[in-house]
């Protein structure tokens, strides 16, 4: 494999490449435990709990806006982080995401409701959903910089893919923990009072994951910017000198595979109890079961992008993402389980082809000195466009529409964008081809 125009010499004294792989992929496992555990109460919760007074398509409506709010947060986030994380280091930052994460989540779980307080009650859902988006925003380009920064050489792909292995792994915790609660309780206490239980749950898992990041050392490529006296007051605007072509098709080809996850993962929860009549525990099951594939073929795909290249990859993947859009719902629609299960394994499969080196290619459009404020705006705007208005989009076409056939339509265009964006994107910028000598001379040496 051909290294990146900005990769560094791996290594530094102190580095434990396998710790810290271990550590980032600890930390983003519990913040989107506490992102996705509110996408699942969106979804099937917080339409009765926060919004009573609204028909239930409204409700909804307005669950997955609060959902979309911490979305709209997140390049906030990414900004403040971004910043401190290209100025003062990439380890402090990551223990201060972690920290305000685990707060919103855990006080979510102690919010009352609309019949008790009223009003105020979806004013704090949605103050505490903004510092959820503000703690995630600082997570999700810091801790891939982290592990990719300590990689062994040749090993980039596979390392930066140990935080992406934190978005599968979180969701199945946060369902897992979702679905026990409900088991235990039953329905009618879950929806009354024990959906509380997963959320105040964060404040251990955060405490836990602080124990393990706490233990890391800093990214050898940032202690370099430090020895070479390479840090600049203000790196957001010096990643722009990247340009705006790149930029922008960097953000297009990365967009989709959130928009896909997000219907995926999200939507199809509230469209298959609410529309089509599945039981909430299967639906939600099958979904933890494509994570599981999600979370299982990710080292498999980051290994091959490390031997054979991640572009041609990348690009077959959004090419499958788009063909398999235009199959889900239909699959979905049957009523029938087994191709409903079929739908979401098959996704389950499919995203994480692009989604496990997306964050290294992102990466890798910035210098080392800017690379956490760069990656972090093009990171949290695709999860904007895509996965933040997904949900809530997906949403507005079926009740407009009547039927699921505009939310297919709507995903097939956003990854045929995605799709042309990768391809001028690669074009643009030629594997390899702004190289220093020393990492040539490196490749060269098999080092």
């Amino acid at each position: 494999m051909k290294n990146s125009p900005h990769e560094e010499t791996p290594g530094g004294a102190g580095s434990t490449p396998g710790r810290t792989a271990v550590a980032t992929l600890a930390g983003t496992t519990l913040e989107w435990y506490d992102f996705f555990l509110y996408g699942t109460a969106a979804a099937l919760i917080f339409n009765k709990q926060f919004f009573p007074s609204l028909s239930p398509t409204a409700g909804t409506l307005a669950a997955f806006s609060t959902f979309a709010v911490g979305f709209i947060a997140r390049p906030l986030g990414g900004l403040v982080f971004g910043h401190f994380g290209d100025r003062i280091g990439r380890k402090a930052t990551l223990v201060v995401s972690l920290v305000l994460m685990g707060v919103g989540s855990t006080l979510i779980g102690a919010i009352p409701n609309y019949d008790s307080i009223g009003f105020w009650a979806p004013v704090l859902l949605v103050a505490l959903r903004i510092i959820q988006g503000i703690g995630l925003g600082g997570e999700g380009a810091g801790a891939t910089l982290m592990s990719m920064e300590h990689a062994p050489a040749g090993k980039r792909n596979l390392y930066a893919g140990f935080p992406q292995m934190g978005t599968p792994a979180g969701l199945v915790l946060a369902n897992v923990i979702f679905l026990v609660t409900n088991a235990l309780l039953g329905d009618g206490a879950f929806t009354s009072w024990g959906w509380r239980i997963p959320f105040l749950l964060s404040f251990v898992l955060v405490a836990v994951g602080l124990l393990i990041r706490l233990r890391v050392t800093e990214s050898p490529s940032f202690n370099r910017v430090l020895a070479q006296e390479n840090v600049v007051r203000f790196p957001l605007l010096e990643s722009l000198k990247v340009g705006f072509p790149r930029l922008a098709l960097t953000l297009l080809a990365v967009v989709a595979n959130s928009a896909v996850a997000y219907v995926f993962m999200v939507f199809a929860l509230s469209y298959g109890t609410q529309q089509l009549g599945y039981d909430k525990q299967f639906l939600i099951l099958s979904v933890t079961a494509a994570a599981v594939l999600w979370f299982a073929t990710i080292p498999l795909w980051t290994k091959f992008a490390d031997r054979h290249g991640r572009r041609t990859m990348f690009i077959a993947g959004s090419a499958a993402i788009l063909v398999w859009c235009v199959a889900f719902f239909p699959l979905l629609n049957t009523g029938n389980s087994v191709l409903a299960v079929l739908a979401l394994l098959g996704m389950g499969l499919i995203i994480p082809v692009t989604h496990c080196v997306q964050g290294g290619i992102i990466a890798d459009t910035f210098p080392a000195h800017v690379r956490y404020s760069g990656s972090s705006v093009i990171l949290q705007s695709g999860a904007i466009l895509g996965g933040g208005l997904a949900p809530m989009i997906s949403t507005a076409l079926l009740n407009s529409g009547g039927s699921s056939t505009g939310v297919t339509w709507y995903l097939v265009v956003i990854c045929a964008i995605s799709l042309v964006g990768a391809v001028a994107l690669f074009r643009l910028v030629p594997e390899g081809s702004e190289e220093p000598a020393a990492v040539r001379a490196e490749s060269l040496s098999g080092v």
